[in-house]
């Protein structure tokens, strides 16, 4: 199983942007279907965006569309997630993990069942 570490989190006032990162330090993200999750306080956690290998077709939930970009750099073995616009309800900890996949596209069920130690993310002024 491939491990990932989130990073890149941090406190970012509303209208803000940040970008995530998702590393592997093992195996190659290019090999699996990588989505982005969040649980913000007092919630579950959820799905906001994926990406699939391969086809690098992606997906986002629309809690974040319009706002966001996933992206892949195989030579950095790396996932991003760039939010721009945050708002307050952006508040939460953010992570990624390997997904599912239906007829090659990537679905937001999550295809792990540890998870990293992910990164707050935190919009406030």
């Amino acid at each position: 199983e491939v491990q990932l570490a989130e990073s890149g989190g941090g406190l970012v006032q509303p209208g803000g942007s940040l970008r995530l990162s998702c590393t592997a330090s093992s195996g190659t993200v290019n090999d699996y279907h990588i989505g982005w999750f969040r649980v913000a306080p007092g919630k579950g956690r959820a799905g906001i965006s994926c990406i699939s290998k391969g086809t690098g077709r992606v997906y986002y939930d629309t809690a974040v569309q319009g706002r966001a970009t996933i992206s892949s750099d195989n030579a950095k073995n790396t996932v991003y997630f760039q939010m721009n616009n945050l708002k307050p309800e952006d508040t939460a900890v953010y992570y990624c993990a390997t997904v599912l996949s239906i007829g090659g596209i990537c679905v937001l069920v999550p295809a792990q069942e540890t998870w990293g130690q992910g990164t707050q993310v935190t919009v406030s002024s």
